[in-house]
């Protein structure tokens, strides 16, 4: 890694931040779905929801969050794209800094938007009602593995957004991965669907996840869980880091 990567990061990533400044309906935009979701899922059909929970909100919270996430690494492989397509990468290259520090830029990015979404989401689960026994550690705890989660879901953006042949190329992939949720026990106990429905359920990262961030807002036990959910965002996250990479230097190249 060159002496100029962290110095050249700062640099790029001050550049990127500048943009959304610029444009906070980004991050807006981002928090809106999520938060007309939350809206729709408590106030309409929460009440038909069983849950074994005093408060729905309380154990609808953690999908959120991470449907909040799906939503907004679209807009970094939009950015991505948007700079590939305007000649940026190529004016960059010319110039004595660091390659990576162009990706590097773009994902830090994304985490700094994403988690100010998160932020704004988690504000009106409170007007709504929400309330946690977690302790500072496990907010803390909540934090890591939200930001495991963003920058495995951002290194799986930069793949599209490198490769793509339209703007909509770009974005579409994230709807899959919004739509994961869903089949989860992010809005409803796993128990009560059908065999094969709820054996995929139980065995896909989203419900592992959830299911921690839940335990860690109740301050309940954890147990083996958050190692499972650890190791479904290391796994993802360093799998996307490779392909990633591998598409950014046949880009370059």
């Amino acid at each position: 890694m060159s002496k100029h990567f962290p110095g050249d990061t700062a640099v790029l990533l001050s550049r990127s931040l500048r943009h959304i400044a610029r444009s906070p309906d980004t991050i807006i935009t981002t928090a809106i779905m999520p938060i007309a979701m939350m809206l729709l899922f408590v106030y309409v059909f929460g009440g038909a929801i069983e849950t074994g929970t005093a408060s729905y909100v309380d154990y609808l919270l953690p999908g959120i969050l991470l449907i909040t996430i799906a939503s907004g690494i679209s807009y970094t492989a939009y950015r991505l794209f948007l700079d590939l397509q305007g000649g940026i990468f190529e004016r960059f290259q010319s110039m004595p800094i660091a390659r990576s520090a162009v990706l590097w830029a773009h994902v830090l990015t994304s985490l700094v938007a994403n988690l100010s979404s998160l932020v704004v989401v988690v504000l009106v689960a409170l007007l709504m009602g929400f309330r946690t026994g977690a302790d500072v550690l496990d907010w803390l705890a909540v934090g890591g593995i939200l930001t495991l989660f963003t920058l495995a879901l951002t290194w799986i953006a930069v793949i599209p957004g490198l490769t793509a042949k339209s703007v909509d190329g770009a974005s579409a992939f994230a709807y899959p991965i919004i739509f994961l949720p869903f089949v989860s026990s992010a809005f409803v106990p796993t128990e009560s669907m059908p065999g094969p429905v709820r054996a995929f359920a139980e065995n896909q990262p989203v419900t592992s996840i959830v299911d921690t961030i839940r335990a860690l807002f109740t301050g309940q036990p954890v147990g083996t869980g958050i190692w499972t959910a650890l190791a479904w965002c290391v796994g993802v996250l360093v799998v996307a880091y490779l392909f990633a990479g591998l598409a950014y230097r046949r880009k370059i190249s």
